[in-house]
């Protein structure tokens, strides 16, 4: 006699109510799954959550034009051992990265929904791979944060330099010596020995040609 397999046991926690509905008839569907309980409500979400135990929760991020979601989700990570999918119709790498470091074990962009009943039987075994649209906006939200973190050292490095350093460094970096920069600035060595050490003070390196390289990889020159 063959062994009935027990449902998996979900709970939707979404304030589209159409979608809400359409999903829960679409997983209902599935032979191994079961909608416990649903709500667009998060304020009910914990108290739905502790009395119907789910084994996996979709969790709607955007709810009342707000991310309400990804504060829930730490909450019901807290209080339950129920796997947490969160939902979003937007392509967001920030949101897929607060929503991981809420306790969601995947996040799926509502229009790939044909993919949510295989995610969700990944999530109730544990084996949850996070959807390839969510990496994709991982990567991109990481470029752009290391983006954002180069440009904000160069204009710290932008600052610390006058135009007239700035040249002196050029000089360095294509290898003049200081009396030929003295030379060439109509200045005195002791004048360009005086830049130089200005420099190295502010930047905080040991040498010319360290602070020479560090101006290029800036883009200075």
């Amino acid at each position: 006699m063959e062994l009935q397999q027990t449902p998996i046991r979900i709970m939707l926690v979404e304030d589209d109510e159409d979608w809400r509905r359409g999903l829960a008839a679409f997983l209902n569907a599935e032979p191994d799954m079961e909608i416990v309980a649903e709500t667009g409500d998060p304020q009910q979400a914990a108290a739905l959550c502790e009395h119907t135990q789910p084994t996996v929760i979709l969790l709607d991020i955007m709810m009342a034009d707000n991310p309400a979601g990804l504060q829930l989700a730490e909450q019901l990570s807290v209080q339950s051992s129920a796997r947490i999918i969160m939902l979003t119709s937007m392509d967001s790498g920030s949101f897929v990265s607060d929503a991981l470091r809420a306790g969601a074990v995947n996040y799926i962009v509502k229009s790939d929904f044909a993919g949510i009943p295989e995610a969700v039987r990944r999530a109730a075994a544990d084996r949850s791979e996070i959807d390839a649209t969510a990496a994709k906006l991982v990567l991109e939200e990481l470029r752009r944060l290391r983006s954002v973190e180069r440009n904000y050292e160069v204009d710290q490095f932008k600052r610390q330099v006058t135009p007239a350093e700035v040249q002196l460094l050029s000089m360095i970096h294509e290898g003049h010596s200081q009396s030929q920069i003295a030379e060439r600035s109509f200045l005195s060595i002791r004048t360009v020995k005086n830049h130089v050490g200005n420099i190295l003070r502010k930047l905080g390196v040991g040498s010319s040609k360290e602070a020479a390289d560090k101006a290029k990889d800036m883009g200075l020159f």
